[in-house]
């Protein structure tokens, strides 16, 4: 590989997780619960009713797994701050004990030179909000979670440059408010589309304070991109292909971008009586919402065609226990319906390995906003067996391996790609489907109900991506 092939020398080598995801202490030290505190409760929500309560223990551990990524090189890590850490009822009273620990984390990565990337807000809200006005579902949301970010960007922003507003908006939103099966667990399109439009302002909103009180940093929503691809090229496969992209893409990316929804999409929900709705100043908002970046988490495409609406695919089944093939095709009555890629293999969770559509998906972002692009997951999760104390992962490195190639490709293809984050450094709880399904260079020694020790030991692709970074993707 040549230089000019090889990554630019300031690229952003990283991996990922979430507060929920590693932290545990899910009552200490001040902190309020949120949401997903409650949700993971709640008989038969999850997986062998895991929850976040101890998680991976990260808010205790968290030294020792800085130095596990000072070890490997890491260059950056992305991760979200718990917002009822920060501010238990959401609002009002701050929780000194929360800053602090974020402080010292903060600093315990710039110690080792790794770049700190915070997420403001990964999918747990306080419950306090919810209990007061429905969370997203009221424009209350919009001044305190403004507030909460602000307090981040005064004691933060001044060793954090690089910041995410909302994770994956577009699955908080549509699998709390469409599927129920994240918090508040509603199955309710007309709410969904009004919930997103008022998280639309909110991140708006958030950006332009950013843009006062952290001005040499940069900002952008992270967004859970699928491209998609028709099944074949029967015209009407390829309008159910267009319908897809800009209902499942366009309707978040273009407002984040540009400040306002597609056309086509916004009419047929206006048709339908579930586009959200529109006051005044609205627009003005969403147009100072333009991002610094793309934050992109990509695990797969989705293959598509057409849905006619006599008998039609609806909501479908998705696998949440790791057995292959056990998805059920889903879509919208007259729009599209999913199909399984011919051409693709697929993770026991029937997620597409897509290195190509990778490639394919930072074109398109890029030739469609002209914004750099951070990709802020990218990852596999499998069944990862200890064997004499040692995780031989040669799945995930291939997995990753090819993943990076298309990175290469897409550089040379003349996309800004300003970094890679893995998803994720140390294993950890994997929302609604577990501690079994694992993703970390880090093998943590836990299962669903029993926490053990937690110990943590580096698997083979601990070492890979090590190399990766200190060859700049030179050895892959």
């Amino acid at each position: 590989m040549s230089e000019k092939e090889c990554f630019p020398e300031n690229f952003l080598w990283g991996s990922a997780s979430a507060a929920y995801q590693v932290e545990g202490a899910w009552k200490e030290d001040g902190k309020g619960p949120s949401v997903w505190d409650n949700f993971t409760k709640i008989p038969g929500t999850t997986f062998k009713g895991t929850n976040g309560d101890v998680a991976v223990d990260h808010y205790h551990r968290y030294k020792e797994d800085v130095a596990l990524m000072a070890e490997m090189g890491l260059k950056a890590y992305r991760f979200s701050i718990a917002w009822s850490r920060i501010l238990p009822n959401g609002r009002g009273k701050v929780n000194k004990a929360g800053l602090h620990f974020y402080n010292q984390l903060i600093n315990e990565l710039i110690k080792y030179n790794i770049q700190p990337i915070i997420t403001i807000y990964h999918w747990d809200v306080p419950q306090k909000l919810m209990d007061l006005y429905g969370a997203w579902e009221s424009r209350e949301i919009i001044n305190d979670f403004n507030e909460y970010c602000i307090l981040l960007y005064k004691h933060f922003g001044d060793r954090v440059k690089y910041w995410i507003t909302l994770n994956e908006q577009n699955v908080f939103i549509s699998l709390g408010y469409d599927r129920g099966l994240h918090p508040p667990a509603v199955k309710d399109k007309k709410r969904m589309f009004a919930a997103n439009h008022i998280a639309n302002l909110a991140n708006a909103k958030a950006i332009q304070s950013f843009r006062r009180y952290v001005p040499d940093g940069k900002i952008g929503p992270s967004f859970a991109y699928g491209p998609v691809y028709p099944l074949d090229c029967h015209p009407d496969n390829i309008l159910a292909y267009e319908n897809a992209e800009e209902l499942n893409n366009h309707w978040w990316l273009d407002i984040y971008v540009w400040g306002r929804y597609p056309k086509t999409m916004w009419k047929l929900l206006s048709e339908a009586g579930i586009a959200p709705t529109m006051e005044e100043g609205d627009s003005e908002l969403l147009a100072f919402g333009r991002p610094d970046f793309l934050g992109i988490n990509y695990y797969r495409t989705g293959t598509v065609e057409r849905n006619p609406v006599e008998k039609a695919v609806d909501e479908g089944e998705m696998n949440t226990t790791g057995q292959k093939g056990t998805t059920k095709e889903h879509g919208i009555p007259g729009l599209y319906k999913s199909k399984k890629n011919p051409y693709l293999n697929s993770t026991n969770w029937d997620w597409e390995i897509d290195p190509q559509g990778l490639r394919i998906g930072l074109r398109r972002l890029t030739n469609r906003y002209n914004l750099p692009l951070l990709i802020t997951e990218n990852g596999l999760g499998e069944f990862d067996q200890l064997e004499e104390g040692e995780i031989n992962d040669e799945y995930r490195i291939d997995y990753l391996r090819s993943h990076i190639q298309a990175c290469q490709s897409a550089i040379n293809d003349g996309v800004d790609l300003i970094g890679y984050c893995t998803w994720s450094f140390t294993d950890l709880l994997s929302w609604l489907n577990g501690y079994q399904k694992r993703y970390g260079f880090v093998y943590v020694d836990r299962e669903e109900q029993e926490e053990k020790e937690l110990k943590r030991i580096k698997k083979k692709s601990f070492y890979w991506y090590k190399k990766v970074m200190e060859t700049r993707g030179r050895e892959l």
